[in-house]
Protein backbone atom coordinates (compact mmCIF):
# COMPACT_ATOMS: atom_id res chain seq x y z
CA UNK A 1 0.00 0.00 0.00
CA UNK A 2 1.16 3.55 -0.66
CA UNK A 3 0.10 6.49 1.46
CA UNK A 4 -0.62 9.70 -0.43
CA UNK A 5 0.90 12.92 0.92
CA UNK A 6 -2.67 14.10 1.18
CA UNK A 7 -4.82 11.08 2.13
CA UNK A 8 -8.01 13.03 1.34
CA UNK A 9 -6.94 13.92 -2.21
CA UNK A 10 -9.79 13.39 -4.67
CA UNK A 11 -7.55 13.36 -7.73
CA UNK A 12 -5.27 10.38 -7.06
CA UNK A 13 -6.38 6.92 -8.19
CA UNK A 14 -7.09 4.78 -5.14
CA UNK A 15 -4.69 1.84 -4.82
CA UNK A 16 -6.23 0.31 -1.69
CA UNK A 17 -8.58 -2.52 -2.47
CA UNK A 18 -9.91 -4.90 0.18
CA UNK A 19 -7.03 -4.69 2.67
CA UNK A 20 -7.42 -2.68 5.91
CA UNK A 21 -6.98 1.07 5.50
CA UNK A 22 -3.79 2.26 7.27
CA UNK A 23 -4.14 4.77 10.10
CA UNK A 24 -2.23 7.38 8.09
CA UNK A 25 -4.91 7.38 5.38
CA UNK A 26 -7.90 7.69 7.69
CA UNK A 27 -9.95 10.86 7.28
CA UNK A 28 -13.50 12.16 7.12
CA UNK A 29 -16.40 12.89 9.46
CA UNK A 30 -19.55 10.92 10.35
CA UNK A 31 -21.93 13.47 8.84
CA UNK A 32 -20.35 12.94 5.42
CA UNK A 33 -22.26 9.66 5.27
CA UNK A 34 -25.56 11.52 5.17
CA UNK A 35 -24.66 12.98 1.79
CA UNK A 36 -23.00 9.77 0.57
CA UNK A 37 -26.36 8.03 0.97
CA UNK A 38 -28.56 10.96 -0.09
CA UNK A 39 -27.14 11.83 -3.51
CA UNK A 40 -27.47 8.36 -5.11
CA UNK A 41 -31.17 8.27 -4.26
CA UNK A 42 -31.97 11.63 -5.89
CA UNK A 43 -32.81 10.02 -9.21
CA UNK A 44 -35.75 8.77 -11.23
CA UNK A 45 -35.34 5.11 -10.30
CA UNK A 46 -36.25 6.14 -6.74
CA UNK A 47 -39.26 8.07 -8.02
CA UNK A 48 -40.40 5.04 -9.94
CA UNK A 49 -40.15 2.69 -6.96
CA UNK A 50 -42.74 4.88 -5.30
CA UNK A 51 -44.82 4.93 -8.47
CA UNK A 52 -44.99 1.13 -8.31
CA UNK A 53 -47.35 1.51 -5.34
CA UNK A 54 -49.96 2.83 -7.78
CA UNK A 55 -49.14 0.03 -10.22
CA UNK A 56 -49.71 -2.51 -7.44
CA UNK A 57 -53.21 -1.12 -6.90
CA UNK A 58 -52.73 0.83 -3.66
CA UNK A 59 -54.32 4.16 -2.97
CA UNK A 60 -51.81 6.94 -2.35
CA UNK A 61 -52.01 6.81 1.46
CA UNK A 62 -51.48 3.07 1.70
CA UNK A 63 -48.66 3.46 -0.81
CA UNK A 64 -46.96 6.03 1.41
CA UNK A 65 -47.34 3.79 4.46
CA UNK A 66 -45.84 0.80 2.65
CA UNK A 67 -42.90 2.92 1.46
CA UNK A 68 -42.20 4.19 4.98
CA UNK A 69 -42.35 0.68 6.45
CA UNK A 70 -40.00 -0.83 3.87
CA UNK A 71 -37.51 2.03 4.06
CA UNK A 72 -37.52 2.22 7.86
CA UNK A 73 -36.63 -1.46 8.18
CA UNK A 74 -33.84 -1.03 5.64
CA UNK A 75 -32.52 2.22 7.13
CA UNK A 76 -32.09 0.72 10.61
CA UNK A 77 -29.82 -2.11 9.53
CA UNK A 78 -28.00 0.13 7.06
CA UNK A 79 -27.03 2.46 9.88
CA UNK A 80 -25.88 -0.42 12.07
CA UNK A 81 -23.68 -2.07 9.42
CA UNK A 82 -22.15 1.29 8.48
CA UNK A 83 -20.65 1.53 11.98
CA UNK A 84 -18.50 -1.56 11.38
CA UNK A 85 -16.20 0.13 8.85
CA UNK A 86 -14.01 2.50 10.91
CA UNK A 87 -12.82 -0.03 13.49
CA UNK A 88 -12.00 -2.77 10.98
CA UNK A 89 -11.04 -0.63 7.98
CA UNK A 90 -12.50 -3.32 5.71
CA UNK A 91 -15.22 -3.47 3.03
CA UNK A 92 -18.58 -4.97 3.96
CA UNK A 93 -18.21 -8.19 1.99
CA UNK A 94 -14.81 -8.87 3.55
CA UNK A 95 -16.34 -8.48 7.01
CA UNK A 96 -19.00 -10.94 5.85
CA UNK A 97 -16.38 -13.69 6.00
CA UNK A 98 -16.88 -13.78 9.77
CA UNK A 99 -20.38 -15.13 9.28
CA UNK A 100 -19.95 -17.05 6.03
CA UNK A 101 -16.42 -18.40 6.26
CA UNK A 102 -13.77 -18.34 3.57
CA UNK A 103 -15.56 -20.47 0.98
CA UNK A 104 -19.16 -19.71 1.97
CA UNK A 105 -18.55 -15.99 1.47
CA UNK A 106 -18.25 -16.63 -2.25
CA UNK A 107 -22.06 -16.85 -2.38
CA UNK A 108 -23.04 -13.39 -1.06
CA UNK A 109 -19.96 -11.73 -2.58
CA UNK A 110 -20.84 -13.19 -5.97
CA UNK A 111 -24.46 -12.10 -5.62
CA UNK A 112 -23.40 -8.59 -4.64
CA UNK A 113 -21.10 -8.42 -7.67
CA UNK A 114 -23.94 -9.41 -9.99
CA UNK A 115 -26.68 -7.37 -8.33
CA UNK A 116 -24.75 -4.15 -7.66
CA UNK A 117 -21.95 -4.06 -10.18
CA UNK A 118 -24.05 -5.32 -13.06
CA UNK A 119 -27.78 -5.44 -12.21
CA UNK A 120 -28.22 -2.12 -10.42
CA UNK A 121 -25.68 -0.58 -12.75
CA UNK A 122 -27.88 -1.52 -15.70
CA UNK A 123 -31.14 -0.34 -14.09
CA UNK A 124 -29.76 3.09 -13.19
CA UNK A 125 -27.91 3.47 -16.47
CA UNK A 126 -31.15 2.94 -18.40
CA UNK A 127 -32.88 5.53 -16.19
CA UNK A 128 -30.09 8.07 -16.70
CA UNK A 129 -29.94 7.38 -20.43
CA UNK A 130 -33.63 8.11 -20.98
CA UNK A 131 -33.34 11.29 -18.88
CA UNK A 132 -30.31 12.53 -20.83
CA UNK A 133 -32.02 11.78 -24.14
CA UNK A 134 -35.09 13.70 -22.98
CA UNK A 135 -32.87 16.58 -21.84
CA UNK A 136 -30.81 16.89 -25.03
CA UNK A 137 -33.24 16.92 -27.93
CA UNK A 138 -32.07 14.92 -30.92
CA UNK A 139 -29.42 13.01 -28.96
CA UNK A 140 -29.22 9.41 -30.11
CA UNK A 141 -30.18 7.03 -27.31
CA UNK A 142 -26.96 5.05 -27.66
CA UNK A 143 -24.85 8.22 -27.54
CA UNK A 144 -26.68 9.11 -24.32
CA UNK A 145 -25.97 5.61 -22.99
CA UNK A 146 -22.24 5.99 -23.74
CA UNK A 147 -22.04 9.38 -22.00
CA UNK A 148 -23.71 8.03 -18.85
CA UNK A 149 -21.48 4.96 -18.69
CA UNK A 150 -18.25 6.92 -19.18
CA UNK A 151 -19.17 9.44 -16.46
CA UNK A 152 -20.05 6.91 -13.78
CA UNK A 153 -17.22 4.48 -14.49
CA UNK A 154 -14.74 7.36 -14.63
CA UNK A 155 -15.47 8.58 -11.09
CA UNK A 156 -15.57 5.05 -9.64
CA UNK A 157 -12.29 4.24 -11.41
CA UNK A 158 -10.51 7.03 -9.51
CA UNK A 159 -11.93 5.75 -6.24
CA UNK A 160 -13.08 6.50 -2.72
CA UNK A 161 -12.04 10.12 -2.20
CA UNK A 162 -13.46 11.40 -5.48
CA UNK A 163 -16.65 9.43 -4.82
CA UNK A 164 -17.09 11.12 -1.43
CA UNK A 165 -16.63 14.58 -2.96
CA UNK A 166 -18.95 13.83 -5.89
CA UNK A 167 -21.78 12.58 -3.66
CA UNK A 168 -21.43 15.49 -1.24
CA UNK A 169 -21.58 18.29 -3.78
CA UNK A 170 -24.25 16.58 -5.88
CA UNK A 171 -26.42 16.50 -2.75
CA UNK A 172 -25.81 20.19 -2.04
CA UNK A 173 -26.77 21.24 -5.55
CA UNK A 174 -29.67 18.97 -6.40
CA UNK A 175 -31.38 18.69 -3.01
CA UNK A 176 -32.80 22.16 -3.71
CA UNK A 177 -34.17 21.00 -7.06
CA UNK A 178 -35.83 17.96 -5.50
CA UNK A 179 -37.37 19.99 -2.68
CA UNK A 180 -39.03 22.21 -5.30
CA UNK A 181 -40.22 19.06 -7.09
CA UNK A 182 -41.69 17.67 -3.87
CA UNK A 183 -43.61 20.88 -3.08
CA UNK A 184 -44.90 21.15 -6.65
CA UNK A 185 -46.10 17.54 -6.77
CA UNK A 186 -47.70 17.62 -3.32
CA UNK A 187 -49.67 20.77 -4.14
CA UNK A 188 -50.88 19.54 -7.53
CA UNK A 189 -54.70 19.27 -7.83
CA UNK A 190 -55.78 15.71 -7.06
CA UNK A 191 -52.37 14.75 -5.71
CA UNK A 192 -53.76 12.83 -2.74
CA UNK A 193 -57.12 11.88 -4.25
CA UNK A 194 -58.36 8.39 -3.40
CA UNK A 195 -60.56 6.62 -5.94
CA UNK A 196 -63.33 4.33 -4.65
CA UNK A 197 -61.85 0.92 -3.89
CA UNK A 198 -63.10 -2.11 -5.80
CA UNK A 199 -63.04 -4.07 -2.54
CA UNK A 200 -63.23 -3.18 1.14
CA UNK A 201 -60.59 -5.81 1.95
CA UNK A 202 -57.06 -4.69 2.80
CA UNK A 203 -54.86 -5.05 -0.33
CA UNK A 204 -52.25 -7.36 1.18
CA UNK A 205 -50.51 -8.18 -2.08
CA UNK A 206 -50.11 -4.57 -3.18
CA UNK A 207 -48.97 -3.45 0.26
CA UNK A 208 -46.35 -6.16 0.73
CA UNK A 209 -45.11 -5.86 -2.85
CA UNK A 210 -44.66 -2.10 -2.42
CA UNK A 211 -42.97 -2.44 0.97
CA UNK A 212 -40.78 -5.21 -0.47
CA UNK A 213 -39.78 -3.12 -3.48
CA UNK A 214 -38.94 -0.14 -1.25
CA UNK A 215 -37.01 -2.39 1.12
CA UNK A 216 -35.14 -4.03 -1.76
CA UNK A 217 -34.12 -0.65 -3.13
CA UNK A 218 -32.97 0.85 0.18
CA UNK A 219 -31.49 -2.27 1.75
CA UNK A 220 -29.69 -3.01 -1.50
CA UNK A 221 -27.13 -0.38 -0.44
CA UNK A 222 -26.43 -2.19 2.83
CA UNK A 223 -24.37 -4.95 1.23
CA UNK A 224 -21.57 -2.38 0.93
CA UNK A 225 -22.31 -0.02 3.82
CA UNK A 226 -18.83 -0.16 5.37
CA UNK A 227 -17.16 0.34 1.97
CA UNK A 228 -17.72 4.07 2.53
CA UNK A 229 -16.95 4.22 6.27
CA UNK A 230 -13.70 2.23 6.42
CA UNK A 231 -11.59 5.32 5.70
CA UNK A 232 -12.96 7.10 8.78
CA UNK A 233 -10.73 7.22 11.88
CA UNK A 234 -11.03 4.11 14.05
CA UNK A 235 -12.33 6.17 17.00
CA UNK A 236 -15.22 7.69 15.01
CA UNK A 237 -18.39 8.14 17.08
CA UNK A 238 -20.45 5.08 16.12
CA UNK A 239 -23.77 6.57 17.16
CA UNK A 240 -23.29 9.70 15.06
CA UNK A 241 -22.11 7.59 12.12
CA UNK A 242 -25.02 5.16 12.34
CA UNK A 243 -27.58 7.96 12.46
CA UNK A 244 -25.96 9.82 9.57
CA UNK A 245 -25.81 6.78 7.29
CA UNK A 246 -29.21 5.37 8.24
CA UNK A 247 -31.05 8.68 8.02
CA UNK A 248 -29.27 9.68 4.81
CA UNK A 249 -30.55 6.51 3.19
CA UNK A 250 -34.04 6.55 4.75
CA UNK A 251 -34.78 10.26 4.30
CA UNK A 252 -33.78 10.49 0.65
CA UNK A 253 -35.42 7.27 -0.48
CA UNK A 254 -38.64 7.91 1.43
CA UNK A 255 -39.06 11.50 0.29
CA UNK A 256 -38.41 10.72 -3.38
CA UNK A 257 -40.45 7.48 -3.40
CA UNK A 258 -43.42 9.21 -1.80
CA UNK A 259 -43.12 11.91 -4.46
CA UNK A 260 -43.28 9.18 -7.11
CA UNK A 261 -46.39 7.62 -5.55
CA UNK A 262 -48.16 10.97 -5.31
CA UNK A 263 -47.18 12.04 -8.84
CA UNK A 264 -48.31 8.86 -10.54
CA UNK A 265 -51.46 8.85 -8.45
CA UNK A 266 -52.72 11.64 -10.72
CA UNK A 267 -50.59 10.94 -13.81
CA UNK A 268 -52.11 7.46 -14.15
CA UNK A 269 -55.55 8.32 -12.78
CA UNK A 270 -58.17 6.32 -14.69
CA UNK A 271 -55.54 4.54 -16.81
CA UNK A 272 -53.72 1.22 -16.69
CA UNK A 273 -50.42 2.02 -15.00
CA UNK A 274 -48.45 -0.77 -16.65
CA UNK A 275 -49.73 -0.06 -20.15
CA UNK A 276 -49.10 3.66 -19.74
CA UNK A 277 -45.49 3.28 -18.52
CA UNK A 278 -44.71 0.68 -21.18
CA UNK A 279 -46.05 2.91 -23.95
CA UNK A 280 -44.54 6.21 -22.83
CA UNK A 281 -41.19 7.17 -21.33
CA UNK A 282 -41.93 7.29 -17.56
CA UNK A 283 -39.30 9.99 -17.08
CA UNK A 284 -41.05 12.16 -19.66
CA UNK A 285 -44.42 11.56 -17.99
CA UNK A 286 -42.98 12.79 -14.70
CA UNK A 287 -41.08 15.84 -15.96
CA UNK A 288 -44.08 16.79 -18.10
CA UNK A 289 -45.71 18.02 -14.89
CA UNK A 290 -43.38 21.01 -14.77
CA UNK A 291 -42.67 24.11 -16.83
CA UNK A 292 -40.26 23.29 -19.68
CA UNK A 293 -37.34 25.28 -18.24
CA UNK A 294 -37.59 23.67 -14.82
CA UNK A 295 -38.26 20.26 -16.40
CA UNK A 296 -34.82 20.53 -18.00
CA UNK A 297 -33.27 21.20 -14.60
CA UNK A 298 -35.04 18.14 -13.21
CA UNK A 299 -33.77 16.02 -16.07
CA UNK A 300 -30.24 17.19 -15.34
CA UNK A 301 -30.77 16.27 -11.67
CA UNK A 302 -32.00 12.82 -12.72
CA UNK A 303 -28.96 12.32 -14.94
CA UNK A 304 -26.58 13.30 -12.15
CA UNK A 305 -28.53 11.18 -9.65
CA UNK A 306 -28.29 8.06 -11.79
CA UNK A 307 -24.56 8.64 -12.18
CA UNK A 308 -24.23 9.15 -8.40
CA UNK A 309 -26.00 5.86 -7.76
CA UNK A 310 -23.96 3.89 -10.24
CA UNK A 311 -20.66 5.25 -9.03
CA UNK A 312 -21.37 3.41 -5.78
CA UNK A 313 -22.75 0.35 -7.52
CA UNK A 314 -19.82 -0.22 -9.82
CA UNK A 315 -17.23 0.65 -7.14
CA UNK A 316 -18.72 -1.73 -4.58
CA UNK A 317 -19.50 -4.36 -7.19
CA UNK A 318 -15.76 -4.46 -7.88
CA UNK A 319 -15.05 -4.60 -4.14
CA UNK A 320 -17.43 -7.53 -3.75
CA UNK A 321 -15.65 -9.38 -6.53
CA UNK A 322 -12.26 -8.80 -4.90
CA UNK A 323 -13.70 -9.91 -1.54
CA UNK A 324 -14.18 -13.35 -3.10
CA UNK A 325 -10.40 -13.75 -2.74
CA UNK A 326 -9.23 -13.90 -6.34
CA UNK A 327 -5.54 -13.02 -6.81
CA UNK A 328 -5.36 -11.00 -10.01
CA UNK A 329 -1.68 -10.07 -9.74
CA UNK A 330 -1.72 -6.34 -10.45
CA UNK A 331 -1.57 -3.34 -8.14
CA UNK A 332 -4.54 -1.39 -9.48
CA UNK A 333 -6.86 -4.39 -9.59
CA UNK A 334 -9.70 -2.43 -7.93
CA UNK A 335 -9.67 0.17 -10.72
CA UNK A 336 -9.39 -2.50 -13.41
CA UNK A 337 -12.36 -4.40 -11.96
CA UNK A 338 -14.42 -1.18 -11.97
CA UNK A 339 -13.73 -0.81 -15.69
CA UNK A 340 -14.65 -4.44 -16.40
CA UNK A 341 -17.85 -4.19 -14.36
CA UNK A 342 -18.76 -1.05 -16.28
CA UNK A 343 -18.24 -2.87 -19.56
CA UNK A 344 -20.47 -5.81 -18.62
CA UNK A 345 -23.08 -3.58 -16.98
CA UNK A 346 -23.04 -1.38 -20.06
CA UNK A 347 -23.90 -4.32 -22.30
CA UNK A 348 -26.83 -5.23 -20.03
CA UNK A 349 -27.91 -1.58 -20.08
CA UNK A 350 -27.89 -1.65 -23.86
CA UNK A 351 -30.36 -4.56 -23.79
CA UNK A 352 -32.50 -2.69 -21.27
CA UNK A 353 -32.64 0.36 -23.53
CA UNK A 354 -33.71 -1.83 -26.43
CA UNK A 355 -36.46 -3.43 -24.31
CA UNK A 356 -37.80 -0.13 -23.02
CA UNK A 357 -40.37 -1.57 -20.55
CA UNK A 358 -38.76 0.01 -17.49
CA UNK A 359 -41.68 -0.63 -15.15
CA UNK A 360 -41.66 -4.41 -15.24
CA UNK A 361 -37.86 -4.58 -15.37
CA UNK A 362 -37.52 -2.53 -12.19
CA UNK A 363 -40.39 -4.25 -10.38
CA UNK A 364 -38.94 -7.74 -10.91
CA UNK A 365 -35.37 -6.67 -10.17
CA UNK A 366 -36.19 -4.93 -6.87
CA UNK A 367 -38.02 -7.92 -5.48
CA UNK A 368 -35.14 -10.23 -6.40
CA UNK A 369 -32.80 -7.87 -4.48
CA UNK A 370 -34.99 -7.99 -1.37
CA UNK A 371 -35.18 -11.80 -1.56
CA UNK A 372 -31.43 -12.25 -1.06
CA UNK A 373 -30.34 -9.15 0.84
CA UNK A 374 -32.70 -9.67 3.80
CA UNK A 375 -31.35 -13.15 4.72
CA UNK A 376 -27.79 -11.90 4.17
CA UNK A 377 -28.28 -8.98 6.55
CA UNK A 378 -29.85 -11.33 9.10
CA UNK A 379 -26.85 -13.69 9.04
CA UNK A 380 -24.12 -11.04 9.35
CA UNK A 381 -26.07 -9.11 11.99
CA UNK A 382 -26.73 -12.21 14.07
CA UNK A 383 -23.07 -13.22 13.86
CA UNK A 384 -22.02 -9.76 15.01
CA UNK A 385 -24.41 -9.87 17.97
CA UNK A 386 -23.40 -13.37 19.06
CA UNK A 387 -19.67 -12.73 18.69
CA UNK A 388 -20.04 -9.24 20.20
CA UNK A 389 -17.85 -7.94 17.38
CA UNK A 390 -14.64 -9.19 18.95
CA UNK A 391 -11.60 -9.15 16.67
CA UNK A 392 -13.81 -8.62 13.62
CA UNK A 393 -10.98 -7.41 11.39
CA UNK A 394 -8.52 -10.08 12.47
CA UNK A 395 -11.02 -12.88 11.94
CA UNK A 396 -12.13 -11.51 8.56
CA UNK A 397 -8.55 -11.45 7.30
CA UNK A 398 -7.93 -15.01 8.48
CA UNK A 399 -11.30 -16.69 7.86
CA UNK A 400 -12.00 -20.30 8.70
CA UNK A 401 -14.00 -22.71 6.55
CA UNK A 402 -17.22 -22.17 8.45
CA UNK A 403 -20.46 -23.49 6.94
CA UNK A 404 -23.05 -22.05 9.36
CA UNK A 405 -23.63 -18.73 7.58
CA UNK A 406 -23.84 -20.12 4.06
CA UNK A 407 -26.17 -22.93 5.13
CA UNK A 408 -28.50 -20.56 7.01
CA UNK A 409 -28.51 -18.11 4.10
CA UNK A 410 -29.21 -20.65 1.36
CA UNK A 411 -31.87 -22.55 3.29
CA UNK A 412 -33.68 -19.36 4.39
CA UNK A 413 -33.53 -17.82 0.92
CA UNK A 414 -34.81 -20.93 -0.87
CA UNK A 415 -37.51 -21.62 1.74
CA UNK A 416 -38.79 -18.03 1.81
CA UNK A 417 -38.95 -17.75 -1.99
CA UNK A 418 -40.61 -21.17 -2.36
CA UNK A 419 -43.16 -20.50 0.35
CA UNK A 420 -43.93 -16.80 0.18
CA UNK A 421 -43.02 -15.27 -3.19
CA UNK A 422 -45.97 -13.60 -4.90
CA UNK A 423 -45.10 -13.06 -8.55
CA UNK A 424 -46.87 -13.38 -11.87
CA UNK A 425 -44.72 -16.38 -12.77
CA UNK A 426 -44.85 -18.06 -9.36
CA UNK A 427 -46.84 -17.81 -6.14
CA UNK A 428 -45.70 -19.62 -2.98
CA UNK A 429 -48.08 -22.11 -1.34
CA UNK A 430 -47.57 -20.75 2.18
CA UNK A 431 -48.36 -17.23 1.01
CA UNK A 432 -51.57 -18.53 -0.54
CA UNK A 433 -52.45 -20.32 2.69
CA UNK A 434 -52.07 -17.10 4.67
CA UNK A 435 -54.30 -15.02 2.43
CA UNK A 436 -55.69 -15.07 -1.09
CA UNK A 437 -58.74 -14.13 -3.13
CA UNK A 438 -60.15 -16.48 -5.78
CA UNK A 439 -61.75 -14.76 -8.76
CA UNK A 440 -64.77 -16.10 -10.65
CA UNK A 441 -62.47 -17.50 -13.35
CA UNK A 442 -60.52 -19.47 -10.73
CA UNK A 443 -57.47 -17.19 -10.71
CA UNK A 444 -55.85 -16.66 -7.31
CA UNK A 445 -54.89 -13.05 -6.52
CA UNK A 446 -54.02 -10.79 -3.57
CA UNK A 447 -51.40 -13.13 -2.12
CA UNK A 448 -49.03 -11.20 0.20
CA UNK A 449 -45.31 -11.28 -0.58
CA UNK A 450 -43.56 -11.85 2.76
CA UNK A 451 -40.40 -13.34 1.27
CA UNK A 452 -37.95 -10.77 2.64
CA UNK A 453 -39.45 -10.76 6.14
CA UNK A 454 -39.59 -14.55 6.40
CA UNK A 455 -36.11 -14.87 4.91
CA UNK A 456 -34.69 -12.49 7.52
CA UNK A 457 -36.29 -14.25 10.49
CA UNK A 458 -35.49 -17.78 9.31
CA UNK A 459 -31.89 -16.92 8.41
CA UNK A 460 -31.25 -15.35 11.83
CA UNK A 461 -32.74 -18.33 13.65
CA UNK A 462 -30.90 -20.91 11.56
CA UNK A 463 -27.56 -19.16 11.93
CA UNK A 464 -27.92 -19.01 15.72
CA UNK A 465 -28.68 -22.76 15.68
CA UNK A 466 -25.96 -23.78 13.21
CA UNK A 467 -23.34 -21.67 14.95
CA UNK A 468 -23.56 -23.91 18.00
CA UNK A 469 -22.81 -26.96 15.85
CA UNK A 470 -20.16 -25.50 13.53
CA UNK A 471 -16.90 -25.39 15.51
CA UNK A 472 -15.36 -22.94 13.02
CA UNK A 473 -18.18 -20.43 13.36
CA UNK A 474 -17.07 -19.10 16.75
Amino acid sequence: MTNNNNPASAGAIETNDVAPIPAGERHGKPWHLFTVWSSPNLEFATVFVGALAIGFGLNVWLGILAIVVGNALAGITHGILSTWGPEAGLPQMVLGRNAFGKIGNLIPSGLSTLVAGIGWFAVNTVSGTFALQELVGGLNVFAALAIIIIAQVGVAFVGHNLIQKWERYATYVFAVVWLIVVVTVFTHPGAFAVAPAASADFPWAGFTLTAGAAYGYTAGWTAFASDYTRYLPANTDKRALGWAAGLGNFTSTTLIMVTGAVAFNFIAAGQNFWALTAEKNPTGLFTGLFAPAFASVILLAIVVGSVSANILNVYSGAMSFLAMGFKLGFKSRRAIMVALAGLVGGLISYLGVLNGDVAHQLDSFLLVVSYWVAPWIAVVLTERILSKGKNAAERALNPKNSWAGAAAFVIATVFSIWGFASQVAYTGPLGKALHHVTLDNGAIVDVPDLTALVGFVVAAALYALFRNVDKNAK
